[in-house]
Order: structure tokens, then C-alpha cells, then sequence
């Protein structure tokens, strides 16, 4: 098993940031490779459960589900249910935590998944500089 962390500090109130992250459908507004993204069934965005189905720039197709939702910790988690990366058991989990000096925040997200040996390097890299860091990048440029 693969464990991927990632971490930022983005100059902006953890409750701005969390507004972001929280939807769990709103991954078009903050993560650049995401294209569309909707919940299917007709499900609210913040039930523990709903699964999110989105396109990527690129063309793939990922689906996830939210295992957790916390909005007084600032805290979300979620598995991949079907994705072209080739990854399994993949479980991550979106952490903020406010930074009191200049009212920012810490933004922690990590992932921990089983892949083919011969891609871990690519992957772990793909998923913490490709995703991870970009999101945390895009957030930043979002909240300026």
C-alpha cells in the first residue's frame, strides 16, 4: 500500500477554504484536471455515501464515494470506486486546520492505495503533484 501526503498553507480563513472543499460535486471550481462532475441519484453533495461522478479533462471517468464529512473539523474522506488510473483501495482524506497568525489555513490531503509495483513512483507523484498540489494551488488563486 501507497500512502501520498500533501500540504499547503493558503492564505485565506479556514471557513472560506472548507466553503470549497465541502461540496463534494463542486471539484470543477477548484481541482484543474476535473471537466464536469455530478452526484448521481439525485442525492445531496453532503451525504455520507453519495457517490460523484466526473470527467476529466483528459476524457476519464472517476467515481467516487464520501465516506466522511465534518464540518467542525474541517475534514472529509472518500474512496474511488472506478477510475483509469489503476489503483485499488484507494482512500483519501481532506484535512484543514486554522492557522490563527494571519487567519490561513494548513491544508493537508493524503491517499493510501494498492497499485502494480512497477507504477507506485508515477502514481505517487501523479497524485500528490497532479492532483493534490494543483487543487491546493488552484484554491489559492480561487481565494485571493
Amino acid at each position: 500500500m501507497i500512502k501520498v501526503y500533501t500540504s499547503s498553507v493558503i492564505d485565506a480563513p479556514a471557513d472560506a477554504v472548507w466553503s470549497q472543499i465541502r461540496d463534494f460535486n463542486g471539484l470543477p471550481k477548484w481541482v484543474p484536471i476535473v471537466a464536469e462532475s455530478r452526484i448521481e441519484g439525485n442525492q445531496p453533495a453532503d451525504k455520507i455515501g453519495c457517490v460523484r461522478n466526473f470527467r476529466l479533462k483528459d476524457g476519464g471517468v472517476i467515481r467516487e464515494q464520501l465516506l466522511t464529512l465534518s464540518d467542525y473539523d474541517y475534514q472529509c474522506s472518500y474512496s474511488i470506486l472506478e477510475s483509469p488510473m489503476g489503483v485499488e483501495n484507494y482512500v483519501a482524506t481532506l484535512k484543514l486546520t486554522p492557522v490563527t497568525d494571519g487567519n490561513r489555513t494548513f491544508a493537508e490531503w493524503w491517499a493510501e492505495f494498492d497499485c502494480a509495483p512497477e507504477r507506485e513512483r508515477e502514481l505517487a507523484h501523479n497524485v500528490s503533484q497532479g492532483v493534490f498540489q494543483a487543487a491546493f494551488n488552484s484554491l489559492k488563486a480561487l481565494l485571493r
